[in-house]
């Protein structure tokens, strides 16, 4: 199930496989008349439902009035991720998760990596988010535009990278490098550690480079998307600068 008017709108726009979308029969028109608009050109079938069944179907998510049943995501390729950065002619930019297990997360994090022009993030199969409803709802629509591979060895899947001539740095809150005093233009994959661990042995020590973000107040270290995202736009900013 996709909840919200937004990734609602957003699964329609990318092509998604929608089978329905159930809309809330009290709402004012002029809210889900784009919506309604949007599913009658794409052929998909639109049914009016109160509020009961509409949380029924999107148990503990605010739907706000529109659900989509849709066909499950499927998960990508790690060699897709990396073919998107070749047909746009850009050094290949990869996020990998190191058992990133909050689905609100993972989904702010992918939201994160489509602003910042992320050609793919990578999962492991074991404990991980994976590409729920909350997810797709959290990311706001840009689960539909970054690709998500799942891989049974994080740690092989990084040497493959480095193989096809990535670095690979981790982010953790107790490295003596900066995040900012490190290049981080040309091919690259950062590696995001888990909410409560950081990056696992085998996973750090694969990497080619450790990264910190410095801290100044009294907590030691910050959420994991949040992380992720100062680092994305440190990367971006680095490759704007350099071109």
């Amino acid at each position: 199930m996709i909840a919200g008017k937004h990734p609602v709108m957003e699964a329609m726009k990318a092509g998604r496989a929608l089978n329905k979308i159930f809309l809330f029969n009290q709402a004012q028109r002029h809210l889900v008349q784009p919506i309604m608009e949007e599913a009658k050109a794409r052929g998909i079938v639109v049914q009016m439902v109160d509020k009961r069944k509409l949380d029924q179907l999107a148990p503990e998510m605010q739907h706000q009035g529109v659900v989509a049943q849709a066909a499950p995501i499927a998960y990508a390729e790690v060699e897709d991720l990396l073919a998107k950065a070749k047909e746009k002619g850009e050094s290949p930019f990869i996020v990998l998760l190191d058992e990133i297990e909050d689905p609100h997360n993972l989904g702010s994090i992918l939201r994160t990596a489509d602003c910042t022009g992320v050609h793919g993030v990578i999962v492991p199969k074991r404990r991980s988010a994976g590409l729920t409803a909350v997810v797709a709802k959290t990311s706001a629509g840009a689960v539909e535009y970054v690709p998500v591979a799942r891989v049974a060895n994080l740690v092989q899947t990084m040497e493959k990278l480095k193989e096809a001539g990535l670095w690979i740095a981790g982010a953790d809150a107790g490295a003596p490098q900066s995040f900012h005093q490190t290049k981080l233009t040309g091919p690259l994959a950062i590696v995001i550690g888990s909410e409560g661990k950081g990056l696992s042995r085998l996973v750090r020590e694969r990497c080619d480079f450790i990264l910190s973000l410095p801290m100044f107040g009294h907590v030691n270290s910050l959420n994991a998307s949040v992380a992720a995202g100062v680092i994305l736009y440190e990367v971006v900013r680095q490759r704007h600068a350099a071109t």
